[in-house]
Protein backbone atom coordinates (compact mmCIF):
# COMPACT_ATOMS: atom_id res chain seq x y z
CA UNK A 1 0.00 0.00 0.00
CA UNK A 2 1.31 3.24 -0.76
CA UNK A 3 2.74 5.20 2.27
CA UNK A 4 2.05 8.72 1.22
CA UNK A 5 -1.41 8.19 0.43
CA UNK A 6 -4.35 8.06 1.98
CA UNK A 7 -5.94 4.95 3.12
CA UNK A 8 -10.10 4.56 2.78
CA UNK A 9 -12.11 1.88 4.46
CA UNK A 10 -15.66 1.36 4.58
CA UNK A 11 -17.19 2.16 7.71
CA UNK A 12 -19.09 -1.40 7.62
CA UNK A 13 -16.99 -4.19 6.99
CA UNK A 14 -19.00 -7.52 6.92
CA UNK A 15 -17.49 -11.20 7.56
CA UNK A 16 -19.73 -12.13 4.13
CA UNK A 17 -17.44 -15.66 3.83
CA UNK A 18 -14.65 -17.54 5.51
CA UNK A 19 -12.82 -20.11 5.66
CA UNK A 20 -13.52 -24.07 5.34
CA UNK A 21 -11.38 -26.59 7.48
CA UNK A 22 -11.65 -29.88 7.35
CA UNK A 23 -8.85 -31.32 10.10
CA UNK A 24 -8.71 -35.28 9.89
CA UNK A 25 -7.39 -36.84 12.45
CA UNK A 26 -7.78 -40.24 14.63
CA UNK A 27 -10.25 -39.94 17.68
CA UNK A 28 -10.61 -41.84 20.36
CA UNK A 29 -14.35 -42.08 22.28
CA UNK A 30 -15.49 -39.69 24.27
CA UNK A 31 -16.06 -42.30 27.31
CA UNK A 32 -12.88 -43.62 27.04
CA UNK A 33 -9.52 -42.22 29.18
CA UNK A 34 -6.50 -41.34 26.61
CA UNK A 35 -4.44 -43.98 25.83
CA UNK A 36 -0.67 -43.33 26.96
CA UNK A 37 2.34 -44.07 24.93
CA UNK A 38 2.91 -43.73 20.74
CA UNK A 39 -0.62 -45.54 20.66
CA UNK A 40 -2.45 -42.78 21.29
CA UNK A 41 -4.67 -40.76 18.64
CA UNK A 42 -3.52 -37.84 17.34
CA UNK A 43 -6.83 -35.75 17.98
CA UNK A 44 -8.84 -36.90 20.39
CA UNK A 45 -12.80 -36.36 20.15
CA UNK A 46 -13.66 -33.55 22.05
CA UNK A 47 -14.85 -34.08 25.09
CA UNK A 48 -15.48 -31.44 27.84
CA UNK A 49 -12.08 -31.24 28.67
CA UNK A 50 -10.91 -30.55 25.48
CA UNK A 51 -11.83 -28.15 22.52
CA UNK A 52 -13.09 -28.61 18.77
CA UNK A 53 -10.86 -27.83 16.02
CA UNK A 54 -8.73 -24.54 15.80
CA UNK A 55 -9.38 -21.74 13.23
CA UNK A 56 -7.76 -21.16 10.20
CA UNK A 57 -4.75 -19.29 10.15
CA UNK A 58 -4.91 -15.14 9.96
CA UNK A 59 -4.81 -13.63 6.42
CA UNK A 60 -1.31 -13.83 7.39
CA UNK A 61 0.02 -15.86 6.40
CA UNK A 62 -0.89 -13.76 2.97
CA UNK A 63 -1.60 -9.87 2.72
CA UNK A 64 0.26 -7.53 1.10
CA UNK A 65 0.10 -4.89 2.88
CA UNK A 66 0.20 -6.94 6.10
CA UNK A 67 3.29 -8.47 4.96
CA UNK A 68 3.10 -11.60 7.03
CA UNK A 69 6.47 -12.68 7.40
CA UNK A 70 7.96 -16.36 6.75
CA UNK A 71 7.32 -17.89 10.76
CA UNK A 72 5.07 -15.63 12.07
CA UNK A 73 2.19 -17.55 13.77
CA UNK A 74 0.01 -19.98 12.05
CA UNK A 75 -2.88 -19.83 14.13
CA UNK A 76 -4.75 -22.90 12.69
CA UNK A 77 -1.31 -24.80 13.21
CA UNK A 78 -0.41 -23.60 16.55
CA UNK A 79 -3.91 -24.00 18.13
CA UNK A 80 -4.31 -27.72 16.40
CA UNK A 81 -0.99 -28.09 18.03
CA UNK A 82 -2.19 -26.82 21.26
CA UNK A 83 -5.47 -28.53 21.00
CA UNK A 84 -3.88 -32.44 20.68
CA UNK A 85 -1.44 -32.50 23.43
CA UNK A 86 -3.65 -34.48 25.66
CA UNK A 87 -1.92 -37.86 26.25
CA UNK A 88 1.65 -36.88 24.46
CA UNK A 89 4.95 -35.31 25.74
CA UNK A 90 4.66 -32.86 22.33
CA UNK A 91 1.98 -31.31 20.47
CA UNK A 92 4.00 -31.27 17.25
CA UNK A 93 3.83 -34.16 14.63
CA UNK A 94 5.25 -37.53 15.86
CA UNK A 95 7.85 -38.64 14.32
CA UNK A 96 7.19 -40.04 11.02
CA UNK A 97 3.85 -38.60 10.31
CA UNK A 98 2.98 -36.49 7.28
CA UNK A 99 0.86 -33.67 7.16
CA UNK A 100 -0.36 -32.07 4.01
CA UNK A 101 -2.22 -28.34 4.15
CA UNK A 102 -3.92 -26.66 1.09
CA UNK A 103 -4.93 -23.38 1.70
CA UNK A 104 -6.69 -20.76 -0.48
CA UNK A 105 -6.74 -17.07 0.81
CA UNK A 106 -7.97 -13.92 -0.70
CA UNK A 107 -7.17 -10.20 -0.20
CA UNK A 108 -8.62 -6.58 -0.90
CA UNK A 109 -6.69 -3.35 -0.63
CA UNK A 110 -7.96 -0.35 -2.00
CA UNK A 111 -6.80 3.62 -1.95
CA UNK A 112 -6.69 7.08 -2.90
CA UNK A 113 -4.22 9.16 -3.87
CA UNK A 114 -4.68 12.98 -4.46
CA UNK A 115 -2.37 14.26 -6.24
CA UNK A 116 -1.93 18.70 -5.82
CA UNK A 117 -0.16 20.91 -7.88
CA UNK A 118 0.23 25.23 -7.37
CA UNK A 119 0.71 27.78 -10.23
CA UNK A 120 4.71 28.77 -10.44
CA UNK A 121 4.04 32.30 -9.96
CA UNK A 122 1.00 32.41 -6.86
CA UNK A 123 -0.29 29.65 -4.54
CA UNK A 124 -3.61 28.68 -6.24
CA UNK A 125 -4.09 25.82 -6.71
CA UNK A 126 -3.90 24.54 -10.56
CA UNK A 127 -3.79 20.51 -10.50
CA UNK A 128 -6.42 18.52 -8.18
CA UNK A 129 -6.14 14.95 -8.93
CA UNK A 130 -7.33 11.79 -7.60
CA UNK A 131 -6.67 8.49 -8.21
CA UNK A 132 -7.74 5.34 -6.92
CA UNK A 133 -6.12 1.89 -6.91
CA UNK A 134 -7.65 -1.73 -5.83
CA UNK A 135 -5.74 -5.12 -5.13
CA UNK A 136 -7.13 -8.11 -5.21
CA UNK A 137 -4.65 -11.07 -4.13
CA UNK A 138 -6.01 -14.56 -4.53
CA UNK A 139 -3.08 -17.01 -2.96
CA UNK A 140 -3.14 -20.81 -3.48
CA UNK A 141 -0.92 -22.55 -1.20
CA UNK A 142 0.37 -26.51 -0.60
CA UNK A 143 2.14 -26.71 3.12
CA UNK A 144 3.73 -29.65 3.68
CA UNK A 145 4.75 -30.90 7.72
CA UNK A 146 7.11 -34.14 8.18
CA UNK A 147 7.65 -35.13 11.71
CA UNK A 148 11.82 -35.92 12.17
CA UNK A 149 10.99 -36.41 16.06
CA UNK A 150 8.36 -36.11 18.37
CA UNK A 151 9.42 -32.38 19.13
CA UNK A 152 11.19 -31.63 15.80
CA UNK A 153 8.82 -30.77 12.61
CA UNK A 154 10.06 -29.82 9.15
CA UNK A 155 7.93 -27.93 6.87
CA UNK A 156 8.00 -26.32 2.99
CA UNK A 157 5.23 -24.19 1.64
CA UNK A 158 4.51 -23.52 -1.93
CA UNK A 159 2.23 -20.81 -2.84
CA UNK A 160 0.73 -19.85 -6.48
CA UNK A 161 -0.85 -16.11 -6.36
CA UNK A 162 -2.74 -14.07 -8.64
CA UNK A 163 -3.35 -10.43 -8.51
CA UNK A 164 -5.33 -8.38 -10.07
CA UNK A 165 -4.31 -4.47 -9.63
CA UNK A 166 -6.44 -1.83 -11.08
CA UNK A 167 -6.01 1.78 -10.86
CA UNK A 168 -6.76 5.00 -13.14
CA UNK A 169 -3.06 5.11 -14.25
CA UNK A 170 -2.85 1.41 -15.58
CA UNK A 171 -4.03 -1.94 -14.45
CA UNK A 172 -1.89 -5.00 -14.75
CA UNK A 173 -3.04 -9.18 -13.65
CA UNK A 174 0.00 -11.72 -12.63
CA UNK A 175 -0.16 -15.52 -12.04
CA UNK A 176 3.08 -16.51 -10.79
CA UNK A 177 4.62 -18.75 -7.83
CA UNK A 178 5.66 -17.03 -4.89
CA UNK A 179 8.21 -17.59 -2.57
CA UNK A 180 9.05 -20.52 -1.33
CA UNK A 181 9.34 -20.98 2.37
CA UNK A 182 11.61 -23.75 4.53
CA UNK A 183 10.94 -23.93 8.17
CA UNK A 184 11.48 -26.24 11.28
CA UNK A 185 9.83 -26.15 15.15
CA UNK A 186 10.85 -27.47 17.49
CA UNK A 187 10.00 -27.92 21.13
CA UNK A 188 12.59 -27.83 23.48
CA UNK A 189 10.49 -29.04 26.95
CA UNK A 190 8.07 -31.86 27.50
CA UNK A 191 4.54 -30.21 28.04
CA UNK A 192 3.41 -29.82 31.24
CA UNK A 193 -0.20 -30.10 32.24
CA UNK A 194 -0.14 -26.78 34.48
CA UNK A 195 2.42 -24.78 32.64
CA UNK A 196 2.37 -23.46 28.59
CA UNK A 197 3.76 -25.17 25.75
CA UNK A 198 6.74 -23.37 24.20
CA UNK A 199 7.43 -23.56 20.39
CA UNK A 200 10.80 -22.07 18.81
CA UNK A 201 10.22 -21.26 15.14
CA UNK A 202 12.73 -20.69 12.10
CA UNK A 203 12.55 -20.49 8.53
CA UNK A 204 14.00 -19.26 5.57
CA UNK A 205 12.14 -17.60 2.12
CA UNK A 206 13.35 -17.97 -0.95
CA UNK A 207 13.18 -15.14 -3.60
CA UNK A 208 10.98 -17.66 -6.27
CA UNK A 209 8.34 -15.34 -6.80
CA UNK A 210 8.33 -12.50 -9.51
CA UNK A 211 10.07 -9.88 -8.37
CA UNK A 212 8.39 -6.14 -7.64
CA UNK A 213 11.79 -4.81 -8.81
CA UNK A 214 12.08 -6.80 -12.60
CA UNK A 215 9.07 -5.12 -13.65
CA UNK A 216 8.31 -1.44 -15.00
CA UNK A 217 7.03 0.82 -12.39
CA UNK A 218 3.05 1.19 -13.26
CA UNK A 219 3.13 -1.72 -15.63
CA UNK A 220 3.01 -5.33 -13.70
CA UNK A 221 2.64 -7.00 -10.38
CA UNK A 222 4.53 -8.89 -8.93
CA UNK A 223 3.66 -12.07 -6.67
CA UNK A 224 7.17 -12.63 -4.41
CA UNK A 225 9.14 -9.88 -1.95
CA UNK A 226 12.10 -9.89 -4.37
CA UNK A 227 15.25 -10.80 -1.73
CA UNK A 228 15.54 -13.73 0.78
CA UNK A 229 14.70 -13.27 4.33
CA UNK A 230 15.13 -15.35 7.49
CA UNK A 231 12.85 -15.36 10.54
CA UNK A 232 12.71 -16.80 14.23
CA UNK A 233 10.16 -16.59 16.73
CA UNK A 234 8.66 -18.44 19.69
CA UNK A 235 4.97 -19.50 20.07
CA UNK A 236 3.57 -20.21 23.29
CA UNK A 237 -0.22 -21.80 24.29
CA UNK A 238 -1.85 -22.87 27.17
CA UNK A 239 -5.02 -24.54 27.71
CA UNK A 240 -7.58 -23.60 30.74
CA UNK A 241 -10.69 -25.51 29.51
CA UNK A 242 -13.11 -24.75 27.84
CA UNK A 243 -10.61 -22.34 26.51
CA UNK A 244 -7.49 -22.21 24.70
CA UNK A 245 -4.98 -18.98 24.72
CA UNK A 246 -2.04 -18.64 22.37
CA UNK A 247 0.53 -15.73 21.20
CA UNK A 248 3.73 -15.06 19.32
CA UNK A 249 6.91 -13.19 18.98
CA UNK A 250 9.08 -13.33 16.09
CA UNK A 251 12.14 -11.14 14.11
CA UNK A 252 12.36 -11.12 10.29
CA UNK A 253 15.50 -9.48 8.75
CA UNK A 254 15.75 -9.60 4.75
CA UNK A 255 19.57 -10.04 2.39
CA UNK A 256 20.47 -6.62 0.55
CA UNK A 257 20.11 -6.59 -3.38
CA UNK A 258 22.09 -4.70 -5.63
CA UNK A 259 22.41 -4.65 -9.69
CA UNK A 260 18.87 -3.53 -10.40
CA UNK A 261 17.76 -1.69 -12.68
CA UNK A 262 14.32 -0.51 -12.76
CA UNK A 263 13.25 2.37 -14.36
CA UNK A 264 11.01 5.22 -13.28
CA UNK A 265 9.53 7.00 -16.02
CA UNK A 266 7.95 9.52 -13.51
CA UNK A 267 10.60 11.53 -12.56
CA UNK A 268 13.51 9.56 -15.38
CA UNK A 269 14.96 7.82 -11.69
CA UNK A 270 16.41 4.35 -11.57
CA UNK A 271 16.10 2.25 -8.66
CA UNK A 272 19.81 0.72 -8.18
CA UNK A 273 20.19 -1.04 -4.80
CA UNK A 274 17.84 -1.95 -1.76
CA UNK A 275 18.47 -2.69 2.15
CA UNK A 276 14.99 -4.08 2.99
CA UNK A 277 13.83 -3.04 6.79
CA UNK A 278 13.91 -4.91 9.80
CA UNK A 279 10.37 -6.80 11.11
CA UNK A 280 9.29 -7.21 14.43
CA UNK A 281 6.01 -9.18 14.60
CA UNK A 282 3.37 -10.75 17.47
CA UNK A 283 0.23 -11.79 17.97
CA UNK A 284 -2.41 -13.20 20.34
CA UNK A 285 -5.37 -14.78 20.22
CA UNK A 286 -8.31 -17.52 22.40
CA UNK A 287 -10.30 -19.68 21.14
CA UNK A 288 -13.63 -20.83 23.36
CA UNK A 289 -15.55 -23.64 22.86
CA UNK A 290 -19.15 -22.76 23.42
CA UNK A 291 -20.64 -26.60 23.10
CA UNK A 292 -19.13 -30.01 22.18
CA UNK A 293 -19.20 -28.91 18.56
CA UNK A 294 -19.08 -25.26 18.43
CA UNK A 295 -16.33 -22.64 19.33
CA UNK A 296 -15.44 -19.63 18.23
CA UNK A 297 -12.06 -17.56 18.43
CA UNK A 298 -10.53 -14.12 18.05
CA UNK A 299 -6.97 -13.04 17.19
CA UNK A 300 -4.50 -10.77 16.38
CA UNK A 301 -1.69 -10.00 14.84
CA UNK A 302 0.71 -7.06 14.29
CA UNK A 303 3.91 -6.64 12.13
CA UNK A 304 5.89 -3.47 12.44
CA UNK A 305 8.61 -2.92 9.69
CA UNK A 306 11.80 -0.34 9.87
CA UNK A 307 12.52 1.60 7.00
CA UNK A 308 13.85 0.35 3.83
CA UNK A 309 17.28 1.97 2.35
CA UNK A 310 16.83 2.24 -1.41
CA UNK A 311 19.82 3.57 -3.85
CA UNK A 312 18.57 6.15 -6.75
CA UNK A 313 20.60 6.85 -9.94
CA UNK A 314 19.32 9.91 -11.77
CA UNK A 315 19.68 9.76 -15.53
CA UNK A 316 19.57 12.86 -16.53
CA UNK A 317 22.56 13.69 -14.58
CA UNK A 318 24.24 10.36 -13.39
CA UNK A 319 23.82 11.16 -9.99
CA UNK A 320 23.59 8.70 -7.13
CA UNK A 321 21.15 9.14 -4.32
CA UNK A 322 19.91 7.77 -0.99
CA UNK A 323 16.54 7.21 0.37
CA UNK A 324 14.70 5.82 2.86
CA UNK A 325 10.95 4.58 3.53
CA UNK A 326 8.89 5.17 6.85
CA UNK A 327 8.31 2.92 9.45
CA UNK A 328 5.20 0.47 8.47
CA UNK A 329 2.71 -1.09 10.60
CA UNK A 330 0.54 -3.50 9.93
CA UNK A 331 -2.30 -5.22 11.69
CA UNK A 332 -4.96 -7.19 11.77
CA UNK A 333 -7.80 -8.87 13.58
CA UNK A 334 -9.52 -11.74 12.81
CA UNK A 335 -12.69 -13.89 13.91
CA UNK A 336 -13.47 -17.47 13.66
CA UNK A 337 -16.33 -19.44 14.29
CA UNK A 338 -15.76 -23.55 14.30
CA UNK A 339 -18.47 -26.77 13.97
CA UNK A 340 -17.76 -30.06 14.20
CA UNK A 341 -19.65 -32.24 11.78
CA UNK A 342 -18.30 -35.24 12.83
CA UNK A 343 -15.35 -36.67 15.17
CA UNK A 344 -12.92 -36.09 12.21
CA UNK A 345 -14.59 -33.30 10.68
CA UNK A 346 -14.91 -29.53 11.62
CA UNK A 347 -15.57 -26.55 9.57
CA UNK A 348 -14.34 -23.35 11.04
CA UNK A 349 -15.63 -19.65 9.11
CA UNK A 350 -13.17 -17.34 9.52
CA UNK A 351 -12.50 -13.55 8.37
CA UNK A 352 -9.96 -10.77 8.62
CA UNK A 353 -10.53 -7.13 9.18
CA UNK A 354 -7.05 -4.72 8.48
CA UNK A 355 -6.83 -1.70 11.45
CA UNK A 356 -4.10 0.52 9.91
CA UNK A 357 -3.20 2.06 6.88
CA UNK A 358 -0.76 -0.36 5.68
CA UNK A 359 -2.86 -3.49 6.21
CA UNK A 360 -5.27 -5.23 3.80
CA UNK A 361 -9.22 -3.72 3.93
CA UNK A 362 -10.08 -7.46 4.89
CA UNK A 363 -9.45 -10.57 4.02
CA UNK A 364 -10.65 -14.04 3.60
CA UNK A 365 -9.49 -18.17 3.03
CA UNK A 366 -10.19 -21.68 3.28
CA UNK A 367 -7.73 -23.82 4.59
CA UNK A 368 -7.49 -28.00 4.30
CA UNK A 369 -5.35 -29.80 5.78
CA UNK A 370 -4.70 -33.98 5.91
CA UNK A 371 -2.90 -35.56 8.59
CA UNK A 372 -1.36 -39.06 7.85
CA UNK A 373 1.67 -41.59 8.23
CA UNK A 374 3.27 -43.25 5.09
CA UNK A 375 5.21 -45.61 7.02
Amino acid sequence: MNMTSANWKGTALALACGLITCVAAHAQPDNQPPIPGPAAPDAPVPTPNTLPAPPAPAASSAADALKKQAGDVDQATLLKDTLTKTDRQYSLLRAGRLAANYDLNYTYVGNQSIDVGFAQTTSDIDLLRIETTRAHTITNTLSVDYGLLDNLTISGTFPFVSKFTQSTAFSGTSYDIGDLVFGARYQPFVQSPTGPTYTLTSSVSLPTGRSPFDEIVGQNTSTGSGYASATVGVNASQVFDPVALFGSLNFTGAKSISNLHQANPADSSVLTGLRPGKSIGFGAGFTYALSYNVSTSVSFQETVTTPSHISVTDESNHSIAARATTMQVAAILNFGLGIRLNPKTTVNLTAGIGLTVDSPDFSLGLNMPLTFSPF
